[in-house]
């Protein structure tokens, strides 16, 4: 965001404890956000359960909330640019809170599918506007790097309590509400940063302001619909003709995508996608890497959850809390990979975690179909616990490889970028995953057993190959002349 380069109106407003509250205001969306993306996966059964959502009404739930987060990211920061950030926080804040009520009160799938696209469109109005209120209340570099260092550790957090409260909140069924608890709980806490954004948060906006890429948006939102909508659907649909020529025209969509992007650079230098970016291997080949390894993260925790409870008959909390294994495995693996092994190791550490999480996959898939029917979760803590640490070896470190040879000036649409790319990766790998794992169910007579293994097996084809992809990129995380500082 220009926020981020070039320097914003309204820096250092707020001291002491009135910039206090105000970080922990857009902290508290910055959590919200995180814990609806991952909050959700534990409860799909229940909801299905409720409403008769199909697999692929399943699948949109997850992945489509991703998606709109994706497409409108970007745009969401230029609207903070151009109209304020506390302005643009409060009108994404209000949304997500509005479609967050929606999803709670739907009665059919399509309904809470519409209502989770919205909620993603919200949510990308609203995030890039935490960063950028932080940079224009900590001026000074060091009190910044503090407050980032506690803004990752709360993606963190909300990472590994996103299964665990969701599991909870569906087994207490509060009120009687059930599955829709994890939405409607977003209610009272978005009312209530709403309120206090209006009163905690300075009126600022960037000084220079690139302007909106509607024509840019328009093509991104309809190449990538035309990609995952027949993936997502045509299962369900028997595969007719069309779901692959829709697939076959997204191509010349992305290419017309791009030759506006470079059209745009030339007249006023204000694409949604710099163009020059794509000039530097280690961008490249890091957005790749990115993009594959969340979508193999997202597609592996939606088949486990449905694995696990419609498969295996666990409970919801039996669910949940065996997330915990494989979160406490990333929390130990981040923690040591980029102060300690990145700095010794370079790029080995991520190549090492491609395929530590490769392993463990593959002994999960195994341990899967040695124990059939009788698997409990102490069966799988030890697959999970490796797998957690092969994910945290890749996590903390990979986005300083990607932005490492980024000029400075181009790090804040680098960034951007880099987080879209992780998002689209997640709708994908949902997307593809699911062609994999629903496709066995409906060959095998729902042996939940079989298409997990075979989801697995996709899933450790990509990880492999992602960790072919790290020989590519620099050795070290160390910039070069002129490049990106992190």
């Amino acid at each position: 965001m220009d926020a981020q380069q070039g320097g914003a109106t309204g820096r250092g407003l707020l001291k002491g404890r009135s910039r206090r509250l105000a970080v922990f205001v857009v902290l508290i969306a910055f959590f919200m956000d995180i814990l609806d993306g991952t909050i959700v996966n534990v409860a799909i059964p229940s909801i299905q359960g409720s409403i008769g959502a199909d697999f692929a009404s399943i699948q949109w739930i997850v992945a489509g909330y991703a998606l709109t987060f994706a497409l409108f990211l970007i745009p969401g920061g230029r609207l903070g640019d151009i109209y304020g950030y506390k302005t643009m926080f409060l009108i994404g804040m209000a949304g997500f809170t509005i479609a967050s009520a929606i999803c709670g009160f739907s009665t059919t799938a399509s309904g809470l599918v519409v209502a989770r696209l919205l909620q993603g469109a919200a949510a990308a109005i609203m995030v890039p506007q935490i960063m950028s209120t932080i940079q224009i209340l900590y001026v000074d570099p060091k009190e910044r790097q503090h407050i980032s260092a506690f803004y990752g550790g709360i993606a963190g957090l909300a990472s590994v309590l996103g299964p665990i409260l969701g599991a909870l909140l569906v087994a207490g069924s509060l009120f009687g509400l059930g599955w829709r608890m994890i939405f409607l709980v977003n209610v009272p806490v978005g009312i209530f940063a709403i309120i206090a954004a209006w009163y905690a948060l300075p009126s600022a906006k960037s000084p220079h302001p690139l302007k909106l890429d509607l024509l840019g948006t328009g093509l991104a939102l309809l190449a990538m619909t035309m990609l995952i909508f027949p993936l997502i659907q045509g299962r369900e649909l028997e595969w007719p003709h069309w779901t692959f020529a829709m697939i076959a025209a997204a191509l010349p969509v992305f290419g017309l995508f791009a030759w506006s992007q470079k059209r745009r650079d030339r007249i006023d230098g204000s694409p949604l996608v710099v163009p020059s970016l794509f000039e530097y291997r280690s961008f490249v080949v890091g957005i790749l890497i990115c993009g594959s390894f969340f979508g193999v993260v997202g597609g592996f925790f939606l088949t486990q959850s449905l694995y696990m409870q419609l498969g295996m008959g666990f409970s919801v909390m039996e669910a949940g809390l065996t997330g915990i294994p494989f979160s406490l495995g990333v929390s130990v693996a981040a923690a040591l990979s980029g102060p300690i092994l990145v700095p010794r190791f370079g790029r080995a550490v991520l190549t090492t975690g491609a395929f530590t999480l490769a392993a463990a996959m593959a002994a999960l898939a195994w341990t899967a179909g040695h124990f059939g029917k009788d698997i409990t979760p102490w069966e799988m803590i030890p697959s999970l616990i490796v797998g957690g640490i092969g994910m945290g070896l890749i996590v903390a470190p990979v986005f300083n490889f990607v932005l490492v040879d980024v000029p400075v000036r181009h790090a804040g649409s680098a960034s951007g970028i880099v987080s879209a790319m992780g998002q689209v990766g997640t709708a994908m790998g949902i997307a593809l995953t699911g062609v994999v794992f629903f496709g066995r169910l409906a060959i095998t007579g729902e042996d939940y057993i079989s298409a997990f293994q075979w989801a697995i097996g996709f899933e450790v084809a990509a990880l492999i190959g992602i960790g072919v992809l790290t020989l590519f990129l620099p050795r070290y995380a160390k910039p070069q002349e002129g490049g990106a500082i992190h």
